[in-house]
């Protein structure tokens, strides 16, 4: 607190937005809002007019309740400068009490003398007012009030709630100087207001006290009369005089059978008319029930609802009478109420009558709100959150609300939400995420708008107070009005007259704000509808976390999964290569694809599939897909390297697997395909672990399944995967694909196959054009796992492109081969390498001719680079190192891998290769 001037509060902060400065954090939210609210209603703060009814009854229920309470606190401040004031739910001051009774005559009328409307409309920011406005508990100091009037003193005030409605019925506000000031005056004004409470709520019950006496004793006279005239009487058995409320006699039903007749007897009570109807109760009994007028002593009007058996039906209870606080709703349908006889029936002989409920009709029709209330949260339950998609969830709570709480429904999330990321200052990057409600012209802003809300409107105070803000009439809600007044116009226009503002908070973050519209029932929203919108919002506020945590997990695992794939194909001649990655809708799974360079111009085509999803599968994936690189690299075979792959997933297996302390579980397996393709020899060789086969692709059009040996999972380890080589026609397409493709719950994988071979049977398309029609014709809409695709039109390599020599083993022939290999290369127009080419085939053919054994073959092919290779019978490979100088050799691969831009060994079933590259435009 600042003291300036004698003023007591933020004095200096007053000043600054007094003269429309900029206002820091020195001043409470509810405070500023308040302040901010008064400028747009055009108050002056130095205003000392305020209205003045005397129209009020000065023995309302609430002047009778609050009397007793107001006398105790000036009992107990008596003495002291504390002005105890009892205001309606208009700001109208109806009592006062002072601890000094002498300040009545020292003080001004406007702060003495009942009468005085202290609305916030009207006075400007003090207890009474901000206490309606803000619905809560509120404390303002000296230069927090708005009015000058007000600047030396402190007060606290709290809102009066009836308990059966919800509904604020007035305020209790203490005035004192500050210097009074004492956190527990606080505690004291809260249980003061809660003891008016509890005496309006027992003015309640003495109502229904009367109707039950009045219709106890109306029944006491019936049936004296009926035995005099008789001496024959049903019906229940009153005590002598009015039966305490929980001394009912009851008959006997079971909880159910009386939940049912509860439940029609409140809607009977609540319609307020004459009526019988029919209630069927479970296993095929029925009862009818009567319902009457009934006036008490007081003159109090109500209803009695009275229930009608058979004899062969067990007897009903007097249930215990209890509107305030009805049963759990039950599922049944509604009856309609008929016209009853203007008295009710005499009991048929065989039939048995009694008491179900009395009360007043408006208590009646509390209680069917507080059952649909009930019933609405019951069904949220299970209709919001079905989905781990933020926007879906938004609309599930704007489903659900309208029209049973509210006519529209708009909901606004930050950007950051809705991208999976928590919101930094969700009050200015709101998205409209969700307009929903009874009609759709109703013009608030539209989904997709980006909403910036100005300071003081009730959605800016919902945001920086983290509470809901209720605003009873719109068009008096100065702040919701100069958000937009040509759009607030046209909103009014439409109906629209009252507002709920809630925050979606859940744990600790704030998501964003949804907002209640009412238009079609007359009577704003009130306590309950507040609770009740809160409810609703923390609900799907808690959903629209998991979905935002969702989010952001799948964002994730697609960005490592997306980083773990190919970002670029390699350039290689072998096949014209096109490709498609689709993620699931929900959880990234771990399909992975690739293309491999190999030597020899021939090419290494992969897809795979990790079981499972998430994080843990995108990782896997990627450790997958580094090593079988490595591994293509070695030159393996494909059963090799599916056998080396096999044994890295046991391994990871072993050291990462499931823990039972923590429950996680061990990485399952995954399935492969790899295939090596010659466009020399048109071979391609490959092996599967437990993959789905290829598709090819003829010339043609036809299109074929390989068979190749299943080979098991990887993953499992120790047993054996199988090769098969195949001849591929020229221009023909290899197409390889993940189960996502073919594989889901809606249709047998025959079928999908055979739509498979539909799509594919089109000779003369593109690879790329390929995969743009099978995804069109297979990929789901809603795809529940990955879909990797690899489609891959074969080349073949022209034979004027290749030399071959055969070779004894003989040292002598060296030379034979360099001059042969400078021919070849002056033939290609490659003569600027004649050198390079040279000296690196005399290195390895003198190698293979020392060390190998026959047969010994030299091969130059002319590709997108020129490949010198020189095969041998003997799988013995040299090694690269350097020489010292006093070796004799030693010195060949060194200069080898000096020329040459890669170079390596692949073994053969015949032996081995050594290979190496040099790039045409070397020289």
């Amino acid at each position: 607190m600042a003291v300036t001037g004698g003023q007591i509060g933020p004095a200096r902060s007053r000043e600054r937005f007094l003269v429309g400065e900029s206002v820091g954090t020195g001043v409470r939210s509810p405070i500023l809002n308040s302040w901010l609210r008064c400028r747009l209603l055009g108050l002056s703060p130095d205003q000392t007019e305020l209205p003045f009814t005397d129209d009020f009854d000065p023995d309302s229920r609430l002047v009778r309740a609050a009397g007793p309470v107001l006398d105790q606190l000036q009992s107990r401040f008596s003495g002291s400068q504390m002005n105890i004031s009892v205001a309606d739910a208009n700001g109208a001051v109806l009592q006062r009490r002072f601890g000094d009774p002498s300040l009545a005559r020292s003080l001004p009328p406007i702060q003495s003398v009942p009468g005085f409307v202290f609305a916030e409309r009207y006075a400007g920011t003090n207890g009474i007012g901000l206490a309606l406005a803000e619905r809560r508990l509120i404390q303002v100091y000296g230069a927090e009030h708005f009015a000058e009037r007000s600047q030396a003193n402190a007060c606290c005030a709290v809102p009066i709630r009836d308990q059966l409605s919800g509904r604020i019925v007035g305020v209790l506000c203490f005035g004192y100087p500050h210097a009074y000031e004492r956190a527990a005056l606080t505690v004291l004004v809260r249980r003061a207001a809660e003891t008016i409470e509890r005496r309006l709520m027992e003015q309640s019950s003495a109502r229904e006290r009367g109707l039950l006496r009045t219709y106890l004793d109306a029944e006491r006279r019936a049936r004296a009369g009926r035995a005099a005239g008789d001496g024959h009487h049903t019906g229940p058995t009153a005590p002598a005089g009015p039966p305490e409320l929980d001394r009912l006699v009851d008959l006997e039903l079971d909880q159910h059978d009386q939940t049912v007749l509860k439940e029609k007897a409140t809607e009977l009570i609540s319609a307020s008319r004459r009526a019988a109807v029919e209630v069927a109760l479970p296993h095929g009994r029925e009862a009818t029930l009567l319902s009457r007028p009934v006036t008490s002593r007081s003159g109090v009007a109500g209803m009695v609802v009275e229930a009608v058996l058979s004899s062969d039906t067990p007897p009903v209870h007097h249930l215990p009478l209890s509107p305030r606080s009805g049963p759990p709703p039950a599922q049944h349908p509604p009856v309609q109420p008929l016209p009853g006889p203007a008295e009710p029936p005499e009991p048929r002989p065989g039939t048995v009558r009694g008491l179900v409920l009395v009360g007043e009709p408006e208590v009646g029709k509390y209680a069917i709100e507080a059952r649909r209330r009930l019933e609405l949260l019951a069904e949220a339950s299970s209709r919001i959150g079905t989905t781990l998609d933020v926007s879906r969830t938004a609309w599930e709570l704007a489903e659900t609300a309208v029209p049973r709480l509210a006519d529209y429904v708009t909901v606004d999330l930050p950007d950051a939400v809705l991208r999976g990321d928590e919101p930094a200052d969700p009050g200015t990057e709101l998205h409209r995420t969700v307009v929903h409600g009874i009609r759709e012209d109703c013009p608030f802003y539209p989904a997709g708008q980006h909403v910036e809300l100005l300071p003081g409107t009730p959605h800016m105070r919902c945001l920086t107070g983290g509470h809901a803000v209720l605003e009873a009439e719109l068009q008096s809600s100065a702040g919701w009005i100069a958000q937009s007044p040509e759009r607030a116009r046209r909103i009014l226009g439409h109906g629209v007259h009252s507002l709920i503002a809630v925050p979606l908070l859940a744990r600790g973050v704030l998501l964003g704000i949804a907002s209640f519209y009412r238009a079609q029932d007359p009577a704003p929203f009130g306590d309950d509808d507040s609770r009740l919108a809160q409810e609703l919002a923390a609900r799907a506020a808690l959903c629209i976390d998991n979905a935002r945590r969702y989010t952001r997990e799948h964002t994730l695992a697609l960005a490592l999964q997306r980083s773990l794939l190919p970002r670029g194909l390699p350039e290689q001649g072998a096949v014209e290569v096109a490709h498609r990655y689709l993620p699931a809708e929900f959880e990234v799974g771990g399909d992975w694809f690739d293309v491999i360079p190999l030597s020899g111009t021939r090419v290494a085509l992969l897809v795979g599939d990790v079981v499972g999803h998430g994080l843990h599968a995108a990782a896997t994936m990627g450790r997958l897909r580094t090593a079988a690189r490595n591994f293509a690299e070695l030159e393996l075979a494909p059963d090799e390297l599916l056998t080396h792959l096999d044994n890295l997933l046991v391994r990871l297996d072993r050291e990462e697997g499931g823990d039972e302390a923590t429950g996680s579980s061990g990485i399952v397996g995954a399935t492969c395909l790899y295939a090596i393709y010659d466009p020399i020899s048109r071979q391609c060789t490959m092996a599967r672990a437990g993959h789905l086969p290829p598709a090819l692709v003829h010339p043609d059009g036809s299109v074929t399944f390989p068979e190749l040996p299943a080979g098991p999972p990887l993953g499992l380890g120790g047993l054996p995967f199988e090769t098969a080589e195949i001849e591929l026609p020229r221009d023909s397409t290899l197409i390889l694909y993940t189960d996502g493709l073919v594989e889901d719950r809606h249709r047998d994988i025959d079928v999908a196959l055979d739509q498979l071979q539909r799509a594919l049977a089109h000779p003369g398309r593109s690879p790329e054009e390929t995969c743009q029609a099978v995804i069109d014709a297979m990929a789901p809409e809603h795809p529940s796992d990955d879909i990797a695709l690899l489609v891959a039109r074969t080349h073949t390599l022209p034979a004027d492109r290749i030399a071959v020599w055969d070779l004894p083993a003989d040292p002598a022939r060296v030379s034979d081969v360099r001059t042969a290999a400078t021919r070849q290369l002056a033939h290609w127009g490659l003569d600027e390498l004649a050198f390079s080419a040279e000296l690196m085939l005399s290195e390895l053919v003198t190698n293979a001719v020392r060390y190998g054994t026959e047969p010994i073959q030299v091969r130059l092919i002319r590709d997108r680079v020129l490949i010198c290779e020189v095969s041998d019978g003997s799988s013995t490979a040299p090694h690269l190192r350097r020489a010292a100088s006093t070796d004799e050799g030693g010195r060949g691969l060194f200069l080898v891998a000096q020329l040459a831009q890669a170079w390596g060994t692949r073994y053969t079933p015949q032996g081995k290769v050594i290979w190496a590259e040099c790039a045409l435009d070397a020289a």
